[in-house]
């Protein structure tokens, strides 16, 4: 008897059936090579399909000629990549799982560096974040359009698919011609709704004369895309209505943001409410609720599923990130187990690894891609070892559970009364309570494989020794440098603290504190942001130095949107390219600042507190003082060499295997 009995009861979609409601939205995942699909990309899907999801929708693919060209998109339109997208469709299909593939065309939507140099689009009018201005599609050239998208789509039905979803929302090429924004044509795909919603209602009957009505045809249509008059509630329901009244499809789902500065509404992070667009959801599928509807947006557990299909919302929950992050969720949800859920964080690294080029990765997986995923454990050891691992961060952490799920007798030291390190710090700030569920199930299957914990220990050379251990590893962190502008007085005195002392220093106490704090942000993590967003609630001002020319260089452009607005709405004042001068005047609470370029002087006053984040350096005194005993201990994580969690949780795994 499962807890969600909504979410695993079985549902029909057209004439085709789906063991559950648990839908896998569409996720780009870079395991394509020059147009073919990898074996690693198989090995995603049918991880997926095994682990309970009973719709996956792909990532897009490259159904048009002018696509074929972007290695990165698996090939429907050439043949090239046929053959391996019939082995994608039978691993997902034979786990009674249905596959769709997504239909996209981006056309002037850009949010790599750089214009696109060959869009195509409604009207010559610039992607808000690009500035590309695309080629406007002349009536032909769309009625090519639609026949290729339908003869590609022909094919991905005699590869064992059943069936496609049209991508229109996000602002790629379809959003591009519903919105009035966007969409400012003359012929019969421009004007009133009736023509802006033409092209999807063209394509609908071209896929439907090519494929009859045993394929499924979903769309995801715009809610709303936040862009200045572009698509609002009430737009939204207009396009909806008058699909609606077309029809020939057979689900659709609402998408918000587009490529603009609103694209961070299109991958919600923690700082905003779970499940933010249900309420709107309900109210757009209100015009016409026969139309099967999926729930989607910031859904990462379970019970966000079951009340989105027992509250009249949605007859499917479509997930995306947290099937990234976990294969099994929907196995574990069904089965009780949601304690070994290892659940989605809300990072977008996943967005940024793609966006970036790379394949998809995730902070709480390491795993991803790899041919057992799923409720995946290693094979046990021939000979088990005695280990010992200083740390209880998460590099510390996942090395301990994968390393005694092996067999090995491991035991785990931790300064701290609790695990986590300075994700645990971070996991206090705004926005970062998410970021709990990473050490959270990394502790909790160490204690399910028999880790021994001794907490609150500050670890010698004697300590670890007294186990005998046959193996050592050192997850001891890293700390952050002092710049030169912190006179050593000030720093030896504490009058000057990095930024996780500072902070973790007022997480403990509430008090509020007039004048201004000064960050100076060498570091450009999410952290140094969360830290900053805190601050504002306790200082009467809050000011960021950095010598870059702009704030979080290693964030991705969705988390980047959402900092900025927030740390805007919160007066938090930005100072770009500059360097703090040397502190002499701290105390009559005078910081003086220069451009790193031209050298002009700028003053700052009333600055009661000055802190810093900074290039990390790894605390490696202990691997010295074990070598001096003649022991070699393995370095993991920022010990080794300072990094993101995503290189944390990796390189632990990594270890947790090779020991």
């Amino acid at each position: 008897m499962t807890g969600y009995p909504a979410l695993f009861s079985p549902f029909k979609i057209g004439s085709l059936c789906l063991p559950n409601r648990l839908a896998h939205a569409s996720m780009t995942t870079r395991f394509c090579r020059d147009g073919v699909l990898t074996s690693e990309m198989i090995n995603y899907h049918r991880n997926r399909a095994a682990g309970g999801a009973g719709l996956i929708v792909t990532e897009p693919l490259a159904l048009l000629p002018r696509q074929t060209t972007d290695p990165r998109r698996p090939s429907v339109y050439t043949d090239a990549g046929l053959d391996a997208l019939k082995r994608l469709a039978d691993a997902v299909e034979d786990a009674d799982t249905r596959l769709l593939g997504q239909i996209q065309e981006p056309g002037r939507g850009r949010h790599e560096v750089g214009r696109s140099g060959n869009a195509i689009g409604a009207s010559a009018l610039p992607d808000d974040l690009s500035w590309t201005v695309p080629h406007p599609m002349t009536t032909g050239e769309i009625e090519g359009l639609i026949n290729d998208f339908a003869e590609s789509v022909q094919k991905l039905q005699t590869c064992g698919f059943s069936g496609v979803e049209i991508s229109a929302g996000h602002g790629h090429v379809f959003h591009q011609f519903l919105s009035p924004q966007a969409n400012h044509r003359d012929d019969a795909y421009g004007g009133d709704v009736t023509g802006r919603t033409r092209l999807i209602a063209h394509l609908i009957d071209a896929i439907r004369s090519l494929c009859g009505h045993d394929f499924i045809v979903g769309l995801k249509l715009p809610g709303e895309d936040y862009v200045p008059g572009g698509i609002d509630l009430g737009e939204a329901a207009a396009i909806a209505r008058t699909l609606a009244q077309h029809g020939g499809f057979d689900y659709w789902t609402f998408a918000w943001g587009a490529h603009a500065n609103s694209l961070y509404a299109h991958l919600p992070d923690a700082h905003g409410k779970r499940a933010p667009y249900l309420s709107k959801i309900k109210q757009l599928r209100e015009v016409a609720r026969e139309i099967p509807c999926g729930a989607l947006g910031y859904m990462t557990d379970p019970g966000e599923a079951e009340y989105a299909l027992t509250s009249g919302i949605a007859e499917l929950a479509f997930y995306g990130r947290p099937l990234v992050t976990d294969p099994a969720f929907g196995n574990k949800a069904r089965e009780g187990r949601e304690g070994e859920i290892r659940y989605c964080v809300s990072c977008n690294t996943c967005w940024r690894t793609i966006v970036d080029g790379n394949r998809l990765e995730c902070d709480n997986n390491p795993r991803v891609g790899m041919a057992v995923e799923s409720d995946w454990l290693p094979e046990p050891v021939a000979t088990p070892k005695t280990i010992a691992i200083v740390g209880g961060g998460i590099a510390g952490l996942e090395t301990a559970w994968v390393a005694a799920a092996r067999g090995h007798k491991v035991t785990l030291f931790c300064k701290s009364d609790q695990v986590g390190g300075k994700t645990r710090l971070h996991a206090g700030l705004p926005g970062g309570e998410n970021l709990s569920s990473i050490y959270d199930y990394q502790y909790e299957a160490a204690l399910r494989h028999g880790v021994g914990f001794r907490l609150g220990e500050t670890t010698n050379p004697d300590a670890v020794l007294g186990l005998s251990p046959d193996i050592v590893v050192l997850a001891t962190g890293s700390r952050l440098s002092v710049p030169d502008f912190v006179p050593m007085e000030y720093w030896e005195a504490g009058f000057i603290t990095d930024l996780r002392s500072f902070t973790a220093d007022f997480l403990q106490r509430s008090r509020s504190e007039s004048g201004a704090l000064l960050i100076y942000d060498k570091d450009h993590t999410d952290m140094t942001y969360a830290a900053a967003e805190f601050f504002s609630g306790i200082f009467a001002r809050v000011l960021i130095a950095t010598p870059r020319e702009r704030l979080g260089s290693d964030i991705s452009l969705v988390n980047r949107q959402g900092f900025y607005e927030r740390l805007c709405k919160k007066s938090v004042e930005i100072l770009t390219l500059v360097e703090p001068c040397f502190l002499d005047e701290l105390g009559d609470a005078i910081v003086r600042f220069k451009n790193i370029y031209s050298g002009a002087a700028t003053v700052l006053e009333d600055v009661v507190a000055v802190t810093f984040a900074t290039p990390r350096i790894p605390n490696n005194e202990l691997f010295s003082a074990l070598s001096n005993k003649g022991v070699e201990p393995y370095l993991i994580g920022d010990a080794y060499a300072p990094g993101s969690v995503l290189a944390a949780t990796g390189a632990g795994h990594r270890l947790g295997l090779e020991l």
